[in-house]
This record gives structure tokens, C-alpha cells and sequence, in this order.
């Protein structure tokens, strides 16, 4: 399980996110939802430890205080994230693409085993093993980007805006395939703007506004909410 407790990132002056609380168990998913500026990718980074979290801030996984670790080793612990960016090697191939997010220890021993779930999960990338990333559609690419951190064996899998730039069909497709990943005993933190499709497959979700978060509920009661249906889901 992923405990986040007090969790405050400034830059400067500024505060991104102050006193945040969330849990991601195993084999679920939790959207956490807000809008631009909010602080979301802030959350993220701050937890993967790519951006440093202030004094007072508490990280857990599975009992172990990973505060202030940096990235290499809180990837080890069993958490990975795909970047808004994506981050991906554009002159690399699909495949070169994939054997990279193995380098953890952790993943060394099952790198042919996963790698042969990230290909039954996306059949695509098992067609475009030796294409060039920088010659693929965004949704293909957002696909290598999933499955690149699923090959470090991750307990949880955190994305940031997975669905960014997609067009609907494809953006449908990455959702089933998180709620696929879900019932491999995965634990998903999925930051999303997209409220309706994140819902339709979370579990629970958060409300963060402004640094803070201001609700949380279970998925189904957070979709009918009629101030929540106004604010993100386009109602009213």
C-alpha cells in the first residue's frame, strides 16, 4: 500500500500542494481528480521523488518510509510513474523502449514474463516491436509508456494524464487496459482530467483544488454528486 500523509511541495513562495493525504492499495484504482494548476503532477513528481517534498511530508510503501529517497530507489520499492511527457527514447524501438523500464532489480528476473504481459495487454506493440517510437501515434506511444513501467514489476502505477491528446477511441482503449491491469493486483493512482471515463473505472477518488484536497468518496458516489457532475463531468 502507498501512504501519503502531510505531503507539501513549495517552490519559492509558492505552494503547490500543502498537507496532502491519500492511500493507493493493491489491486486498485484512485483518480484523483482537479483542474489545471491544481497540483496533481506536483503530487506525483513529489512522490516518485522527483521533486523534493518539504520537511514534515511522510511517503510510505508497504510499511517503508520512502521520503526524500531518490527515483532509482523508490522504483525498487514498487512504484512507477508514466510522466505527462510521456518520457519516452524517440530514436529508440518499441522494444528497446520496453527492455529499458526492466533495469530495475526488482524486474530483472521476470523481464520475459512481463514483457510478454505488456504485449498480450497492448497487441499493437507486439506488431511495432522494431518501429521507432518517434514514427508512432501518440496513443502507441502513450501504450509504451504504460508498458515500459510496467516492466520495472510495479505494485503501484501512477500516470499523469494518460488520456492527454488522445482521440476518444483510443483514449477507450488505454481505459480498458488500466482496468485490466487493475485485476493483475496492480494498485493504480490515476491523475486525470477526463472525470467521466477515470470514474467509470476507479474505485475511490480524491478532489484536489487549489494544493488541497477538499473531498474524497468512493468512485460511484463522486460521478453522481451534483456539484462534482458540474465542476468535472460537463453536467448541467
Amino acid at each position: 500500500m502507498l501512504e501519503v500523509r502531510n505531503l507539501s511541495v513549495f517552490y519559492g513562495r509558492h505552494r503547490a500542494v500543502e498537507n496532502v493525504a491519500v492511500t493507493v492499495s493493491m489491486g486498485e484504482i484512485v483518480a484523483m481528480l482537479g483542474s489545471n494548476g491544481a497540483g496533481k503532477s506536483t503530487l506525483l513528481r513529489a512522490v516518485a521523488g522527483q521533486t523534493r517534498a518539504m520537511p514534515g511530508s511522510s511517503v510510505v510503501m508497504d510499511g517503508t518510509d520512502i521520503t526524500h529517497r531518490p527515483p532509482h530507489e523508490i522504483v525498487e520499492t514498487g512504484i512507477a510513474l508514466v510522466p505527462e511527457d510521456r518520457g519516452l527514447f524517440a530514436e529508440l524501438t518499441v522494444q528497446e523502449n520496453l527492455v529499458l523500464g526492466a533495469h530495475p532489480r526488482r524486474a530483472r528476473a521476470g523481464e520475459a514474463e512481463n514483457m510478454q504481459r505488456v504485449l498480450s495487454l497492448f497487441p499493437r506493440l507486439a506488431e511495432r516491436r522494431k518501429q521507432l517510437v518517434r514514427t508512432m501515434s501518440g496513443g502507441e506511444r502513450q501504450m509504451v509508456a504504460v508498458g515500459r513501467a510496467m516492466m520495472s514489476a510495479p505494485s503501484i502505477l501512477m500516470l499523469d494524464e494518460p488520456s492527454l491528446g488522445l482521440a476518444p477511441l483510443v483514449c477507450r482503449e488505454l481505459f480498458r487496459a488500466l482496468a485490466r491491469i487493475k485485476e493483475t493486483g496492480t494498485g493504480i493512482f490515476l491523475v486525470e482530467q477526463n472525470a467521466k471515463q477515470s470514474l467509470a473505472i476507479a474505485d475511490r477518488g480524491y478532489l484536489l483544488d487549489n494544493g488541497h484536497i477538499t473531498g474524497s468518496d468512493s468512485a460511484e458516489a463522486l460521478s453522481k454528486d451534483e456539484t462534482i457532475r458540474k465542476a468535472y463531468l460537463g453536467a448541467g
